[in-house]
């Protein structure tokens, strides 16, 4: 689990600064892999190898919306829901942290190494880690 404190300026021209929670369980990771024509990482890689902007954009923000819930005060529970989800996309939290990850390779690094279940195996862990640094390069042109 990762907690990101992001500053924005919301609707209104108020400044605000807040946490936000975001994980992924070895289930999600697990159904993101089955779910995508030879495994999400190699769908991941393919991409990057093509070098599709669009399509790296779509899972990046697939992947950052699927990680995002509310934990509960006493940590035993990690919320998640489409209404959940939805209110974070249509933030300015979620526009500010989006462009800083879009725009920072190491950072985008980080935050997808930070919601892997710090249980799963460093091997999992460090091809996550690669893809998404891959993907920050294709995007920024870096």
């Amino acid at each position: 689990m990762i907690k990101k404190t992001i500053t924005y300026t919301d609707y209104n021209g108020v400044e605000r600064k807040e946490d936000f929670y975001f994980n992924l369980s070895k289930a999600e990771l697990m159904e993101m892999e089955i779910g995508a024509t030879g495994g999400l990482a190699e769908r991941i890689k393919k991409i990057v190898d093509a070098q599709d902007n669009a399509e790296i954009v779509k899972i990046f923000k697939t992947i950052l919306l699927a990680a995002y819930g509310e934990k509960s005060d006493d940590g035993r529970t990690f919320r998640k829901s489409p209404e959940i989800t939805k209110n974070f996309e249509q933030s300015e939290a979620y526009s500010q942290l989006f462009w800083e990850l879009a725009n920072d390779e190491e950072e985008a690094a980080k935050f997808v190494n930070g919601i892997i279940p710090a249980n799963m195996t460093e091997e999992l862990k460090q091809k996550q880690v690669e893809q998404i640094a891959a993907k920050g390069n294709a995007v920024t042109g870096a």
